[in-house]
């Protein structure tokens, strides 16, 4: 072979080379860019999960805060009924002696009570 056609060879040889690690290049690029967008991605979906998780807590928090005032009210309510049911049998039992002194001194009965 002559030099002319040894050095066409070379010249194709050279630019097979240059373009095999072209290509290598490109792909390993593209991969690094590919495993940087998915860990950027899983980066926000961990970011994206913590405010929803927050969010959540708060909101967990806001309810029990709710339900504790609601039993406190509950609880309110239920001894405001005790007192009022323990008014009622105070004044029961101060009419029904009233009924018995008045009956004692002679007195006309009284009139009937209602009870609840």
């Amino acid at each position: 072979m002559d030099a002319a056609t040894l050095g066409a060879i070379g010249a194709i040889v050279v630019g097979l080379a240059t373009a095999a690690a072209a290509l290598i290049g490109q792909r390993t690029n593209a991969r690094a860019t590919h495993q940087g967008a998915v860990m950027t991605g899983y980066g926000g979906l961990v970011d994206n999960l913590q405010e929803e998780r927050d969010n959540l807590r708060d909101e967990r928090d806001a309810l029990r805060a709710e339900l504790t005032a609601a039993y406190a009210e509950l609880a309110s309510e239920r001894a405001d009924r005790a007192a009022v049911q323990a008014q009622i049998a105070q004044l029961t039992a101060e009419i029904a002696d009233r009924d018995r002194q008045i009956a004692a001194l002679g007195g006309p009965p009284s009139a009937p009570s209602t009870s609840p």
